[in-house]
């Protein structure tokens, strides 16, 4: 079957995957393989605006990628490489930075929210990351990058570099990448208030035994209004019970639905039923996971290739790039 047309997409090395990652983006990503040629990034380099020790890089890359393949990315199927070891995406992001404006850079709303965020730390890197990401998508051909609205306007930026490009060296060799916005859901940590995430310490990873699973989804907060097992609860504002729309039944949905808003089933029961269904779901991926783990050499053989094969088509479109550009 004739495939739709070629998907990038780009994750930062954050170790070890959680409950947020694998629905906000890792089961979109296996799903696109059946029906586009996928290129999936873990995008190191991009790390580095942040970061201010390194020294856990190379193992959070090595658990993104396990998690990556024991999820169902199929690297026969799709390319999977670490950014960093295509040195071809540095070269056309220094290229492209001669035609993003300095202004529209510091003006974007990720930008901004990063500078809140680490206010020491606004480097040079911070400033130029869209045009690297512009780098990473145009450089493979990319026909289409999968975003949340929160990353739409990154999107808008590399379209907008594409033609900036265009032109200023009167060419067409770039591809004009088109946004294909996905649903997004926002996965709410264990405090039930934020999102999921490993610097709030409110995460449930993937990885996790069973034991540990259960644990973690015991401390998760529910119904704030329910104060004691007798009181009705209202699953519509219970964090749990988003989560029991995943990974449970429809009859079992339906039946804590019914049953909490007239106090006939507990927090701790429902919390309690919610682990164990999540953790059915997940025991797939953690016995593959584990066999993965048992040969560390074959995760890296496969970014190594995947590699191979990304700098095949970077290279081809650097030529182009230089060729356009009049570089000798």
């Amino acid at each position: 079957m004739s495939k739709k047309g070629r998907v990038f997409s780009g994750a930062r090395p954050t170790g070890r995957q959680h409950l947020g990652n694998y629905l906000g983006a890792m089961k979109n990503y296996v799903a696109l393989q059946k029906d586009y040629d996928c290129i999936y990034c873990i995008v190191d380099l991009h790390a580095l605006t942040t970061l201010e020790t390194t020294r856990d890089l190379k193992q959070n890359t090595f658990e993104m990628a396990l998690d990556w393949l024991a999820a169902g990315i199929d690297p026969r199927e799709s390319i999977v490489f670490i950014q960093s070891h295509v040195p071809q995406v540095t070269e056309l992001s220094l290229i492209l930075s001669m035609v993003s404006p300095l202004g529209k850079l510091t003006d974007l709303p990720t930008f901004k929210e990063k500078v809140r965020m680490q206010p020491n730390n606004v480097n040079l890197g911070l400033v130029s990351y869209p045009v690297l990401m512009t780098a990473d998508i145009v450089l493979y051909e990319t026909d289409i990058v999968p975003v949340g609205i929160d990353q739409a306007s990154h999107i808008e930026f590399a379209r907008e570099t594409v033609r900036s490009f265009h032109y200023r060296y009167n060419t067409t060799v770039l591809k004009e990448p088109e946004i294909k916005l996905t649903e997004v859901p926002k996965v709410l940590g264990t405090d039930g208030q934020q999102k999921m995430s490993k610097s709030l310490n409110n995460h449930i990873e993937l990885a996790l035994t069973p034991e540990e699973t259960t644990k973690v989804v015991m401390t998760m907060v529910t119904d704030p209004q329910r104060q004691r097992r007798t009181d009705p609860g209202n699953p519509d504002v219970c964090n749990v019970f988003s989560m029991h729309k995943v990974f449970s039944s429809p009859e079992e949905v339906e039946m804590i639905n019914t049953e909490c808003r007239r106090a006939g089933i507990g927090c701790v029961d429902c919390k309690k039923r919610f682990a164990a269904n999540l953790n059915a779901s997940l025991a797939p991926f953690r016995e593959k996971r584990a066999a993965l783990a048992q040969n560390p050499d074959e995760i890296w053989d496969i970014l190594h290739d995947g590699a191979n094969r990304a700098r095949v088509i970077a290279e081809q479109t650097m030529v182009k790039v230089r060729e356009a550009v009049g570089l000798p």
